[in-house]
C-alpha cells in the first residue's frame, strides 16, 4: 500500500488509537482479493467496525472510502489490479 504525501502526514498526526484502527483497516484491505469488495455480500468477511463503499456512486470503479469505527475515521483509496503486483494508494486519511 502506498500513501500520498498528504495522506501520510494526516496518518502521522493521528493519535495512537486512531493509528491502530487505521493500520488494522489497512491490513484488511491489503489481504482482500478485491479491496473494492464488489458484489452482493462481498464484504461479509470484514470486521463490523469497517465498511467499504465507492466514494461516488456514479464511479463504482473509482476511489473508495473505508469508514472506520462508525465514521470516526476513514481512508480514501484507489485500487489498481495489476497482474504481477496489485496496488492500493491511500489519497486521504482522517481521524476525529
Amino acid at each position: 500500500m502506498d500513501w500520498t504525501l498528504e495522506a501520510r502526514q494526516e496518518f502521522d498526526s493521528m493519535p495512537a488509537d486512531g493509528k491502530q484502527l487505521i493500520l488494522a483497516a489497512r491490513a484488511e484491505l491489503i489481504t482482500a482479493s478485491d479491496p473494492y469488495f464488489r458484489g452482493i455480500d462481498a464484504d461479509i468477511g470484514l470486521p463490523h467496525w469497517i465498511t467499504v463503499r465507492p466514494l461516488a456512486s456514479t464511479s463504482p470503479g473509482g476511489p473508495h472510502i473505508a469508514d472506520v469505527a462508525g465514521g470516526r475515521g476513514w481512508l480514501i483509496f484507489t485500487f489498481i489490479r495489476r497482474h504481477a503486483e496489485p496496488q492500493i494508494t491511500v489519497t486521504d486519511a482522517f481521524w476525529a
